[in-house]
């Protein structure tokens, strides 16, 4: 989901962020002041509230990695037309995982692999809508003579449509000559015919002018009571010599449409249908059109009319009159429509919809398709589960439980959560308490089963449950925020504070973001609430707090006239100071200030868009990129904005060509360090390396800021070390140390280490750690230059900072392998993969399934790791030589 999916509370009290007089306060454009003891908790409390967790509306099953390998082996012995579902379904689990780039491969294998065009239609139009705002992307590749093949129009005359033809044979009654031509009379109009061309037209016209009917013995045949005009017959006797239509009116062509439908003249129909899907250029045209598509069958006018719709998302949903006819169409329509691809169309409608307005008719009018056009149980519990989802927000209560208990009854255990909050809101509580207790007990426990029991209880018991919620998935939010909610109101400020940290440190989540912003406005730090609703509006620029009801634009406004202001060189020295130390979200907050008060806002906006890309934004970073090359001050600094958006979204050799533009125009930093990292990056040849090193002197050479020549250098040393100039990489480390660049202590740590002196390396290292501010991954590295127990140390401490990077659950598996305990082994791998899909993760324990004979298991993981990475080489070899095994 694109926005906010807002839960239902239990308790309507409890979802309020803020109470209304503070709120009324805010408007006023007032900050209320609490205490400056911080003893008044009612205050604090009515200040800082927690949202339950919503019930989302996600393809959650208890094991996702059996689910991808039963998936992964369907694909391999399905037809070409059921693949394309499959990677439909792969998406939601990928999007229940919250695995925004698998979830756009998976959609890009649907609509690269789709066996129909109704397929290429809807996962085209998918694509199109998840990449909003990138049409930049399509506009940049075209000048550099490419195309980008999924925002293009598909041609719906492929689209294959059984056509009969009639029997060539014919019958001539009483041999009469004179009878080979046929007289149509309409009106006062006689129009001539070719008798035997019109007989092939149809079996109908066939009998009536060759069969035992009187027509077939009459020179003149009346056809005014047939809807046709004169012209329209004269248009269909030339078709029935050419074979073709030639240019004619579109209402002409929907009235042969018509009359062929009535006497069954198929090609006559084809050729009419071909034609006017030729013809819907607009959303009118195609509102129009769909209707006769309808009613007359026509596949190929209704896929040109879809087609448009399509094109047009999410702001066609916004006409009533094609919300209209996606909502009310029956099985037959929905056939004629997108023949079997109605499931996939209505999955990408309820999630357009849920966007928009998850409480509206249009949602539950999709939604309600959904379900109609679902086939297997694994859809039809997607559907049942996505529709109770909207129900309950709706506050239809007794609808969304029926649609839950669907949901359950098909095997979706998650649906439960529903029919458990469903059951507090209903009074009760106990039930609800019992109904989780049930399935902790009855599956390996996740994550979202304790945070949702710990809604139904308290105290101790609560706490117990947000913590092996915590244990279980480390990345749902709700417990952190709950336990740093409930420290603030014990007024223990630094521990609230550490806690919400905690899950800021590896996962930037606006809500998180949100309420510490809070906590500081709650003790009057606004120099730090400051810097995080400014980061915030940097990740969100139209975000809302407080549930929507007021703008953090407004609150940063309210918030500013607390905080001095600073001049453009105190901007400047923050930002050093901040990127030093690798405080990501203090330079966000700075850049913005920067932003606000004038300047070269081009270079401010790349600085941003590298920022967010450190912090695993990318759609911000990419919105950033673009402001960069909106705001270019010359035509070569533009070229350098667009070799890296076409750079970050995977173009590499147009990248290129846009830093070698902007060269020839101007020998700058910027163009020369982009088309050495694209270079490093696209050629697998080693004498680039020569190359590399070269551009990179040549933009050191080039004016610029020491945050980029550190940046530079760091790069140059990396090349370097790569090519075994050890002490040239040094230098360049030292050198970028000097302008303060602290990430080269990584590098030069790795020289030592190189050089054989492993202390002086864990040394350089512990000073990156002292030094940074986001300090895992350098926790990681250090752990390569230490003994067992140290590195065991060190990557603990990397699990706790950041339980998203993978390695030390791999590296513990490996120890814990090697000391011949298996299963502890496994399980390591085991407790990592239960909320994080990693290739890495998923290769290793099919390894040690295969090491202990456990065929089976292997496979399945093996199948699950392909669906995460199908191209992985090492993983397919492991996968055909367990599928050799199989028994």
């Amino acid at each position: 989901m694109r926005t906010f999916f807002p839960s239902d509370s239990c308790k309507e009290s409890q979802l309020n962020a803020i109470n209304p007089q503070s709120w009324l306060q805010v408007e006023r454009g007032k900050l209320s002041k609490l205490s400056s003891s911080h003893t008044n908790s009612s205050s604090i409390e009515s200040f800082i509230k927690v949202p339950e967790p919503p019930i989302l509306p996600f393809f959650k099953p208890i094991d996702y990695v059996e689910v991808l390998a039963q998936i992964h082996e369907e694909m391999e012995s399905c037809s070409p037309q059921e693949r394309s579902t499959l990677y439909l379904l792969q998406f939601q689990i990928f999007r229940g995982l919250g695995e925004t780039k698998l979830m756009r491969r998976s959609l890009r294998s649907a609509w690269q692999r789709a066996g129909t065009v109704h397929e290429k239609l809807v996962f085209g139009a998918w694509l199109r809508y998840e990449k909003q705002g990138e049409e930049l992307i399509a506009d940049l590749l075209a000048t550099c003579n490419k195309c980008a093949q999924e925002f293009g129009p598909v041609d719906v005359s492929q689209l294959q449509v059984e056509v009969n033809g009639c029997s060539k044979e014919t019958v001539v009654m009483k041999g009469d000559k004179s009878l080979e031509n046929v007289n149509f009379k309409i009106g006062d109009e006689i129009i001539v015919c070719d008798r035997q061309k019109i007989a092939s037209l149809s079996a109908p016209f066939h009998a009536m002018l060759n069969g035992y009917f009187t027509e077939s013995s009459s020179q003149d045949i009346d056809l005014s009571e047939n809807n046709i005009s004169p012209l329209g017959m004269r248009t269909i006797g030339e078709f029935s010599i050419t074979g073709s239509l030639s240019e004619v009116h579109p209402d002409l062509l929907l009235e042969i449409l018509v009359f062929s439908n009535k006497f069954c003249c198929e090609r006559l129909k084809d050729a009419c249908d071909r034609k006017l899907a030729s013809l819907v250029c607009t959303k009118d045209d195609a509102v129009e059109f769909m209707e006769y598509a309808i009613e007359q069958n026509s596949p190929v006018l209704a896929a040109s009319c879809l087609q448009v719709f399509l094109h047009e998302l999410p702001d066609c949903l916004n006409d009533e009159r094609v919300v209209e006819i996606f909502s009310h169409a029956d099985r037959q329509q929905r056939s004629i429509m997108v023949g079997l691809a109605s499931f996939s169309l209505y999955c990408l409608l309820s999630e357009v919809a849920m966007n928009l307005d998850p409480r509206s008719d249009k949602t539950v009018c999709f939604l309600e398709q959904l379900i109609e056009s679902a086939e297997t149980d694994r859809e039809k519990l997607l559907a049942f589960h996505q529709l109770g989802c909207v129900r309950l927000l709706r506050k239809e209560y007794d609808v969304a439980e029926g649609l839950f208990e669907k949901a359950v009854s098909l095997g979706h255990v998650y649906s439960i959560a529903g029919l458990a909050r469903l059951g507090y809101i209903k009074g009760h509580k106990l039930f609800s308490y019992e109904k989780l207790s049930s399935v902790i007990s009855s599956v390996n426990p996740l994550g979202w089963m304790y945070q949702e029991r710990s809604l139904y209880c308290e105290g101790d018991k609560r706490s117990e449950d947000l913590e092996k919620a915590t244990e279980l998935d480390p990345t749902l939010t709700y417990p952190y925020m709950y336990r740093a909610a409930s420290l603030m109101m014990k007024q223990n400020v630094q521990a609230a504070l550490a806690e919400i940290n905690r899950v800021l440190g590896f996962k930037l989540a606006l809500e998180c973001m949100e309420l510490r912003f809070c906590l500081y406005l709650a003790i009057e730090d606004y120099k730090a609430a400051i810097r995080d609703v400014q980061a915030i509006l940097t990740l969100s620029p139209d975000y809302r707090m407080f549930e929507g009801r007021v703008a953090a634009s407004h609150l940063r406004t309210l918030v500013r006239e607390h905080v001095g202001s600073w001049t453009t060189a105190d901007c400047w020295m923050q930002l050093y100071d901040r990127w030093s130390s690798v405080d990501d979200i203090g330079s966000l907050s700075v850049i913005y200030q920067m932003l606000e008060s004038g300047g070269a806002k081009g270079v401010l906006y790349f600085r941003q868009s590298l920022l967010l890309l450190r912090l695993n934004c990318p759609d911000a970073a990419m919105r950033s990129l673009e402001l960069a090359r909106r705001h270019a001050s010359s035509e070569h600094e533009r070229l350098v904005y667009e070799g890296w958006i076409l750079y970050d979204t995977g173009h590499c050799e147009e990248g290129l060509l846009k830093a070698e533009e902007s060269i020839k125009i101007s020998r700058s930093f910027e163009a020369f360090f982009l088309k050495a990292y694209a270079l490093a990056d696209s050629s697998l040849d080693s004498s680039c390396s020569s190359t590399v090193i070269s551009l990179l002197e040549n933009a050191l050479k080039c004016p610029s800021d020491n945050l980029r020549k550190g940046q530079a250098l760091n790069n140059l040393g990396s090349v370097l070390v790569d090519c075994g100039k050890l002490d040239s990489a040094a230098d360049c480390y030292i050198n970028a140390l000097k302008i303060r660049h602290t990430r080269a202590h990584q590098g030069l740590a790795r020289v030592h280490f190189l050089k054989n002196d492993k202390a002086t390396a864990y040394v350089e290292m512990t000073k990156l750690i002292e030094k940074a501010k986001n300090n895992a991954s350098a926790y990681e590295k250090r752990s390569e230059y230490c003994d067992r127990d140290l590195t065991k140390a060190d990557l603990e401490m990397v699990t706790r900072i950041d339980p998203l990077r993978v390695y030390p659950y791999r590296y513990r598996a490996a120890v814990l392998m090697d000391s011949r305990k298996e299963k502890e082994a496994i399980a390591e791998l085991s407790r990592a993969i239960t909320f994080k899909a990693d290739l890495h993760l998923l290769h290793l324990r099919a390894a040690f399934h295969e090491h202990v004979g456990d065929v089976l298991a292997a496979l399945r993981d093996c199948r699950a790791a392909l669906s995460v990475d199908p191209n992985h080489q090492e993983m397919l070899e492991l996968h055909s030589r367990v599928n050799s095994h199989e028994p």
